[in-house]
């Protein structure tokens, strides 16, 4: 499902900051080689995560679900001259082209990224996090946003992705687990005094949460 007319999404790419050589590049190594290249944040959402970051300055960042580091390494370009990156995936099979990428990066030193599943890494991470991009395995959407949310700092921001699901999640006729888990995990999130939220249509849908 298109949110976006493709011509305005193209407007309003050109008329938004251009995405690094080493990000062009990775885009496009990614389409010809990995498969599922839709997953990849892409140019739009990139320089907004950018924008985001470079406005929160955070100096702890959590991404749960790397693909091939695109996000990551938008998010880096916010962080603070001592900040780092913590980037968690459970697939192997990306690990050696994902990080080929990252250490051509400026920001090499300040990305930790781990192969690990994000349901028991997470619990071994102190914090605080100042930012948490969570872009993973969307039935467990729910657990990791009660693993992280007591380990935020006041006014942290959570991003959560693919939170509209391709236009599913407001199609009654649609009941598959994943759709349904972003249905109670929207709700969840609404019912929850602890963040303020907004919902934008961006892309695949970006719920933003801030911690009070």
């Amino acid at each position: 499902m298109e949110f976006i007319d493709p011509a305005i999404e193209e407007y309003s790419r050109a008329f938004s900051d251009p995405e690094s050589t080493l990000l062009k590049e990775l885009d496009r190594e990614t389409h010809a080689m990995i498969l599922q290249p839709r997953m990849l944040s892409g140019h739009l959402q990139g320089r907004f995560l950018s924008f985001l970051s470079k406005i929160h300055r955070p100096k702890l960042i959590l991404e749960i679900g790397t693909y091939t580091g695109y996000s990551a390494l938008c998010l880096a370009e916010g962080l603070v001259p001592e900040g780092k990156i913590i980037t968690l995936d459970v697939n192997e099979e990306l690990e050696t082209f994902t990080r080929s990428f990252f250490v051509r990066s400026e920001f090499a030193s300040k990305i930790d990224y781990r192969i690990a599943d994000a349901k028991h890494e997470i619990p071994s991470i102190s914090g605080p996090f100042d930012f948490v991009f969570i872009d993973a395995d969307k039935r467990n959407y729910a657990l990791y946003f009660d693993l992280v949310i007591e380990k935020m700092n006041s006014g942290g921001i959570i991003l959560v992705d693919n939170v509209l699901w391709s236009g599913k999640i407001v199609d009654v006729k649609a009941q598959d687990k994943s759709t349904q888990a972003l249905r109670d995990f929207n709700q969840k999130c609404l019912d929850d005094a602890r963040v303020e939220k907004v919902l934008l249509p961006l892309r695949d849908g970006l719920l933003m949460l801030r911690v009070i």
